[in-house]
């Protein structure tokens, strides 16, 4: 058996308020570590499943068929592998169903560490579809806003039409992301069932219209901007009342500055977006408030060009 390789995967804010299913931002400071290596056995297995504590992990699996690291790293394996198998430890850095990416960032993770023990590693545009592999089963469908940005790092966009293409956009210059996880949990799964099965062409226009502005704003450096068009006139009223302190923390995060705040993914985490100056009094404002709200919580402050996915030395 080979010695073990070890991955790191960051964490990721899910539609970045703005693109459903479609934009993805990466955030630094958090993340999962998949180590691997190989086995004379013949398929994916998984040794173990730790938490951030080292001990063995209460909630995720060890079967192969039930953990997003195995199957996205079973998935690449079988395209490209050859005689023998693989064996992973999956380190989880990430709290579950957080809107955090915790599940994608596993699978990416696992894709990038199994890539290392391939005989001719792929470029990392390639390994895509095999971390989504591992994602769908979490997610129940192809959704790459948090695959993608944590295995591209930065400012991504990938709607389901162009994959496996995505297309990495450039992000402005002095402007931070702030992301406040309280302790609670939200299921994507369910939170997805509880979305509309159609909205009016008023509103789907007027997302598409804050979308575009967005984009354009980010690349153009034009906070201002960025301000009027960081909103989610569909998913944000359906989802917003799951989070408990979601209302006050958004106002609070306002209040001092920031340019934007709305739900990462489905919840319970929620981001805002400021001027770098603002970045460490809006993490604190945001945290203050939901404390105060009697709900646990921690913050991280990202750049929006944080790196993706990566093999550590």
């Amino acid at each position: 058996m080979s010695d073990f390789v070890t991955a790191y995967a960051p964490a990721s804010i899910g539609n970045v308020g703005v693109g459903f299913d479609m934009l993805g931002l990466a955030l630094s400071g958090a993340g999962d570590r998949v180590q691997a290596r190989r086995t004379d056995g013949d398929s994916v297995t998984v040794a173990e499943v730790r938490g951030l504590d080292g001990e063995l992990h209460p909630h995720l699996s060890t079967k192969a068929d039930e953990n997003t690291a195995s199957i996205a790293a079973q998935a690449l394996w079988d395209v490209h592998g050859d005689a023998g198998g693989v064996e992973l430890k999956v380190l989880k850095g990430l709290p579950l169903q957080s809107g955090m990416g915790s599940s994608a960032a596993s699978a990416v993770a696992a894709a990038v560490a199994v890539n290392a023990l391939l005989p001719s590693p792929l470029a990392v545009e390639e390994l895509l579809p095999f971390a989504l592999e591992g994602e769908k089963y979490a997610s129940g469908g192809i959704h790459a806003d948090n695959v993608a940005p944590s295995l591209f790092g930065g400012l991504v966009l990938c709607p389901e039409v162009l994959l496996p293409e995505i297309i990495r956009l450039p992000t402005p210059a002095g402007v931070s992301a702030v992301l406040l996880y309280p302790d609670l949990q939200v299921n994507t799964a369910q939170a997805r069932k509880a979305l509309p099965k159609s909205v009016s062409m008023k509103l789907w226009l007027d997302q598409q219209g804050l979308l575009a502005g967005f984009i354009h704003a980010c690349a153009s450096d034009d906070i201002e901007l960025i301000g009027r068009t960081l909103r989610d006139v569909i998913i944000e009223p359906h989802r917003k009342d799951a989070v408990s302190c979601f209302d006050d923390v958004v106002a609070a995060a306002m209040r001092v500055g920031a340019l934007g705040c709305t739900l990462s993914g489905s919840g319970p985490s929620i981001f805002a977006l400021c001027k770098d100056s603002d970045a460490a009094n809006i993490a604190s404002v945001m945290e203050q408030e939901c404390r105060a709200g009697g709900t646990a919580c921690q913050s991280w402050v990202s750049s929006m060009s944080a790196p993706g996915a990566h093999i550590e030395a």
